[in-house]
């Protein structure tokens, strides 16, 4: 990833996505999807996202990228 900022957008949009799911199956399908088709170096960069706080990150986007972390 060039920046945090294309990170935050891609997880956020997969957020809208799953917005319409019952939140846990959104915090599943954010996570399981991060960890099925996200390099590491992405998943690394996500990593020192949630560590700063998050910024940028939607509620939803944020507690599927908490849950790539359990």
């Amino acid at each position: 990833m060039s920046d945090n900022g294309d990170l935050v957008r891609m997880i956020n949009q997969m957020a809208d996505f799953y917005r319409p799911y019952p939140r846990e199956e959104a915090i599943a399908g954010i996570s399981e999807h991060i960890v099925s088709f996200w390099e590491p170096r992405m998943r690394k960069a996500l990593s020192i996202v949630i560590s700063n706080g998050g910024e940028g990150l939607s509620d939803l986007a944020l507690a599927g990228a908490k849950a790539t972390q359990n």
